[in-house]
């Protein structure tokens, strides 16, 4: 998808030994091809990036690479994606245009552009959905797929923390209510504190409710994310709420984070949305 981050992708697949080429006109990817793939060649990684343009169909890009794997040529798709909200976003903060929506929305771009690359990100080997993504994460998953060969899965895990009286997460696909536990923001010496504070997480781990909560959560994740993964999803937030998101949320977080972070079968990443509100 235009905006989503092809460009960063292919320079940093360019530091990592790639020979990267950005745009090629489609007729001449076939070509391309032959001449980089010659036997004893000098170029043994090629990245090629491909996206859409109002100037040629993107359907006889996908016609060139079925022939390509059909003739024996060895190659992996990455695609990369974002939610709508976040390429329009992007766009505006660029004061660029949309290169399908030239006289249009922007977001009429991004629909038409989606429509059109459906049938590629199907048969896509990696999907990578940057809207969440910070430009060294993006350089993780890339380095984690394309430099360590480790299995992937395609799947971004957001555990984040939030208050309810802020609002729930719009993007929130779980949604789990702590405000069962005693608050820390009645305890004086904790009220100025946040569930990053060690003494805010002694006081809330010490009911038995927290550990057993926790311990729950993580055994109903571990049956839920396999079968995400199996059904083709690739971004799952997780919200853990509380009344303002600084102390019970906050903590929970951070011990779910803790209990998944070293996973190897997706990614996890941790954000607390609120615990800076009326600082």
């Amino acid at each position: 998808m235009s905006g989503s981050g092809k460009r960063t992708a292919m320079k940093m697949l360019e530091d990592v030994g790639f020979y990267c080429v950005d745009n090629l006109p489609v007729p001449l990817i076939e070509k391309f091809v032959e001449l980089v793939a010659t036997p004893n060649g000098e170029i043994s990684k090629v990245a090629l990036g491909l996206d859409v343009r109002a100037d040629q169909p993107f359907g006889d890009a996908q016609r060139v690479l079925d022939k390509l794997r059909e003739d024996g040529y060895p190659f992996e798709i990455l695609f990369l994606e974002a939610g709508d909200g976040v390429l329009l976003k992007r766009y505006k903060e660029t004061r660029r245009m949309h290169p399908l929506s030239l006289e249009g929305r922007v977001i009429e771009g991004v629909h038409k552009e989606r429509s059109i690359l459906e049938g590629i990100r199907k048969k896509a080997d990696y999907v990578i959905d940057t809207s969440n993504l910070l430009t060294r994460e993006l350089k993780e998953e890339i380095d984690h797929i394309f430099v360590r060969n480790e299995e992937y899965s395609s799947l971004m895990v957001t555990i984040l923390s939030f208050g309810f009286k802020n609002g729930i997460p719009a993007d929130a696909d779980l949604v789990f209510d702590v405000r069962f536990l005693p608050n820390p923001f009645y305890i004086d010496e904790l009220k100025h504190k946040t569930g990053n504070d060690q003494e805010v997480q002694d006081y809330v781990m010490s009911f038995p409710e927290a550990p057993m909560f926790l311990g729950q959560l993580t055994d109903m994740l571990d049956f839920l994310i396999p079968n995400y993964i199996k059904e083709g999803k690739h971004q799952l937030v997780i919200g853990i709420g509380c009344t303002g998101g600084k102390h019970r949320s906050v903590t929970l977080a951070n011990g779910l984070y803790a209990k998944m972070k070293d996973h190897k079968n997706y990614g996890v990443k941790l954000y607390h949305r609120d615990i800076r509100q009326g600082v």
